[in-house]
């Protein structure tokens, strides 16, 4: 039985790696703002994801930390929103390095998940980790200043993977509630041009990829977990609009997009940015994924 710290796991993809690892039998201990509790056989500790706590002592003989921490991005990118989007991951990633460096016992493996979202603007070619090209503006600047403050922790002993992780998808909640809703209400059409590409992950395969790191002490450094067959958006919303059996779907221009997301509270990036992200470290490697394409993924999605 493993130790497996979850910081900030309380998320989307906190929940899958949670139920995911003591459906295997580990012991999950999930570091949250939320009060000491036991729920479904994972114990939550209190942190503030900024200070020294009592929280510390959880990280002695742990196998596996997983560094989820971080605002979600699903809002208004005003001053203060990118204050604490910033601020909640970049201050968690140095207070869980400062709580390594104090405990006898350090980690094993320490996994910093990052987003892909961290390369440019790409309908013209792929990006790997090998020859991607990083991008500008606030969501990239975020990603880097993360990665940066994970990558200068001093913390020998411990081996270190930074994940750029895709869109991810699964079947409770997450981003493909709201794509399902369009579709259930005629609004399933493409996005913008339709020509952006959709970078994406299944649940089972965030869970697959970290096992498989987890069996290989050998690896360090950044690997991009997205499935190996991007589609343009167009293609995409056509599979989400097959899958809940809707014919017809309106298009959404980019004005409408701006207004749209407006109003939601978000913003129109999350959608319109051509994400076209390949995992080539782990195909190299010979990890196999279990969705690797899109329309298997919202299917299951969709269960």
């Amino acid at each position: 039985m493993a130790k497996i710290i979850l910081a900030g796991g309380s998320g989307f993809i906190g929940q899958i790696l949670a139920a995911h690892f003591t459906g295997k039998g580990d012991e999950v201990i999930v570091l949250t703002r939320g009060g000491n509790r036991i729920v479904n056989n994972v114990k939550y500790v209190s942190w503030n994801a900024a200070t020294i706590g009592n929280w510390v002592a959880e990280l002695e003989n742990c196998d596996v930390l997983i560094n989820l921490n971080g605002k979600s991005v699903n809002c208004r990118y005003n001053d203060k929103n990118k204050k604490e989007i910033l601020d909640s991951r970049v201050n968690a990633t140095r207070i869980l390095g400062e709580a390594i460096r104090m405990v006898e016992n350090a980690p094993k493996l320490w996994i910093n998940a990052a987003s892909a979202t961290i390369y440019r603007y790409a309908e013209d070619r792929p990006q790997d980790e090998y020859t991607g090209e990083l991008g500008k503006g606030f969501s990239v600047d975020v990603c880097k200043q993360w990665e940066a403050a994970f990558f200068e922790q001093d913390t020998p002993g411990v081996r270190k993977i930074g994940l750029r992780i895709a869109i991810t998808l699964g079947r409770k909640g997450g981003v493909m509630t709201y794509y399902f809703n369009l579709a259930k209400f005629c609004l399933g059409g493409r996005q913008g041009s339709g020509k952006q590409y959709f970078s994406w992950v299944y649940e089972n395969d965030v869970t697959g990829v970290i096992d498989f790191l987890r069996g290989h002490e050998e690896l360090e450094g950044i690997f991009n977990v997205s499935a190996p067959n991007p589609v343009q958006n167009q293609e995409f919303m056509r599979v989400v609009r097959n899958v809940m059996k809707m014919p017809f779907g309106l298009h959404a221009t980019k004005w409408m997009l701006a207004i749209g997301t407006r109003l939601l509270g978000t913003e129109a990036e999350l959608v319109l940015k051509s994400r076209w992200v390949v995992p080539t470290r782990l195909l190299e490697l010979g990890y196999v994924f279990k969705a690797p394409y899109i329309k298997d993924a919202v299917k299951l999605s969709s269960l």
